[in-house]
Protein backbone atom coordinates (compact mmCIF):
# COMPACT_ATOMS: atom_id res chain seq x y z
CA UNK A 1 0.00 0.00 0.00
CA UNK A 2 1.19 3.74 -1.27
CA UNK A 3 2.08 5.45 1.56
CA UNK A 4 -0.12 8.28 0.55
CA UNK A 5 -3.97 7.11 -1.42
CA UNK A 6 -6.10 9.70 -2.17
CA UNK A 7 -9.44 9.51 -4.32
CA UNK A 8 -12.34 11.82 -6.29
CA UNK A 9 -15.57 11.25 -6.29
CA UNK A 10 -15.93 12.45 -9.43
CA UNK A 11 -14.90 9.19 -10.34
CA UNK A 12 -16.42 6.00 -7.51
CA UNK A 13 -15.49 3.07 -7.64
CA UNK A 14 -18.97 2.35 -7.24
CA UNK A 15 -22.58 3.76 -7.55
CA UNK A 16 -25.85 2.55 -6.36
CA UNK A 17 -29.47 4.54 -7.40
CA UNK A 18 -32.27 3.48 -5.14
CA UNK A 19 -35.58 5.77 -5.45
CA UNK A 20 -34.37 9.53 -5.22
CA UNK A 21 -31.21 8.68 -3.15
CA UNK A 22 -27.57 8.52 -5.01
CA UNK A 23 -24.84 6.50 -3.46
CA UNK A 24 -21.69 6.78 -4.68
CA UNK A 25 -18.51 4.65 -3.10
CA UNK A 26 -14.39 5.08 -3.31
CA UNK A 27 -12.69 2.27 -2.46
CA UNK A 28 -9.75 3.93 0.55
CA UNK A 29 -7.24 2.25 2.73
CA UNK A 30 -8.97 -1.42 2.87
CA UNK A 31 -12.54 -0.41 3.33
CA UNK A 32 -15.39 2.22 1.65
CA UNK A 33 -16.18 6.17 2.19
CA UNK A 34 -19.51 6.95 0.60
CA UNK A 35 -21.23 10.24 -0.72
CA UNK A 36 -25.22 9.99 0.06
CA UNK A 37 -27.24 12.21 -1.81
CA UNK A 38 -30.95 12.08 -0.36
CA UNK A 39 -32.88 14.32 -2.96
CA UNK A 40 -36.29 16.36 -2.10
CA UNK A 41 -38.96 14.25 -0.76
CA UNK A 42 -36.80 11.34 0.30
CA UNK A 43 -37.49 8.81 3.40
CA UNK A 44 -35.32 5.86 4.31
CA UNK A 45 -38.83 3.75 5.16
CA UNK A 46 -39.83 4.85 1.05
CA UNK A 47 -36.69 4.81 -0.81
CA UNK A 48 -35.11 2.22 1.12
CA UNK A 49 -37.20 -0.03 2.77
CA UNK A 50 -38.41 -1.97 -0.21
CA UNK A 51 -34.81 -2.47 -1.19
CA UNK A 52 -33.30 -4.03 2.26
CA UNK A 53 -36.42 -5.58 3.07
CA UNK A 54 -36.44 -4.74 7.15
CA UNK A 55 -38.50 -3.00 9.11
CA UNK A 56 -36.16 0.04 9.84
CA UNK A 57 -32.29 0.88 8.88
CA UNK A 58 -30.01 -1.56 9.99
CA UNK A 59 -26.87 0.30 9.23
CA UNK A 60 -25.07 2.43 11.80
CA UNK A 61 -23.73 5.29 10.31
CA UNK A 62 -20.68 7.41 11.26
CA UNK A 63 -20.14 11.05 8.88
CA UNK A 64 -20.18 14.40 8.06
CA UNK A 65 -22.88 16.79 6.54
CA UNK A 66 -21.92 18.74 3.81
CA UNK A 67 -25.63 20.07 2.68
CA UNK A 68 -29.33 19.67 3.33
CA UNK A 69 -30.76 18.89 6.57
CA UNK A 70 -32.05 15.40 7.73
CA UNK A 71 -34.75 14.53 10.62
CA UNK A 72 -33.72 10.60 12.09
CA UNK A 73 -36.01 8.99 14.49
CA UNK A 74 -34.29 6.31 16.01
CA UNK A 75 -36.61 3.46 17.25
CA UNK A 76 -35.03 3.77 20.99
CA UNK A 77 -37.06 7.37 21.25
CA UNK A 78 -34.31 9.30 20.11
CA UNK A 79 -34.96 12.48 17.51
CA UNK A 80 -32.23 14.44 15.83
CA UNK A 81 -31.94 16.80 12.99
CA UNK A 82 -28.35 16.86 11.58
CA UNK A 83 -27.53 19.97 9.58
CA UNK A 84 -24.48 20.92 7.59
CA UNK A 85 -21.12 21.30 9.39
CA UNK A 86 -22.36 18.20 11.67
CA UNK A 87 -20.82 15.26 12.30
CA UNK A 88 -23.29 12.15 13.29
CA UNK A 89 -23.40 8.71 14.48
CA UNK A 90 -26.70 6.78 14.15
CA UNK A 91 -27.27 3.47 15.71
CA UNK A 92 -28.70 0.44 13.69
CA UNK A 93 -32.67 0.74 14.43
CA UNK A 94 -34.17 3.85 12.55
CA UNK A 95 -35.71 5.98 9.76
CA UNK A 96 -34.74 9.34 8.52
CA UNK A 97 -36.05 11.91 5.98
CA UNK A 98 -35.36 14.98 4.55
CA UNK A 99 -36.58 18.38 5.72
CA UNK A 100 -37.32 21.37 3.50
CA UNK A 101 -36.54 21.20 -0.65
CA UNK A 102 -32.63 21.10 -0.72
CA UNK A 103 -30.73 17.29 -1.17
CA UNK A 104 -29.05 16.61 1.86
CA UNK A 105 -25.33 15.23 1.86
CA UNK A 106 -23.30 13.16 3.33
CA UNK A 107 -19.73 11.77 3.64
CA UNK A 108 -19.75 8.78 5.09
CA UNK A 109 -16.54 6.74 7.21
CA UNK A 110 -18.64 3.99 8.73
CA UNK A 111 -21.71 2.25 6.88
CA UNK A 112 -21.51 2.85 3.39
CA UNK A 113 -19.92 -0.78 2.40
CA UNK A 114 -23.41 -2.35 2.31
CA UNK A 115 -25.95 1.04 2.14
CA UNK A 116 -29.03 0.77 0.32
CA UNK A 117 -28.57 -3.14 -0.84
CA UNK A 118 -29.87 -6.32 0.44
CA UNK A 119 -27.20 -6.58 2.49
CA UNK A 120 -28.11 -3.50 4.24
Amino acid sequence: MAGIEHRDFSAPDESRSPDKTTVELVNLAGGQIGRYTFHPGWKWSECIKPVVGTESCQVEHIGYVVAGSLHIEHEDGTVAEVTPGEVYRVAAGHDAWTVGDEACVFVEFQGAANYGTAGG
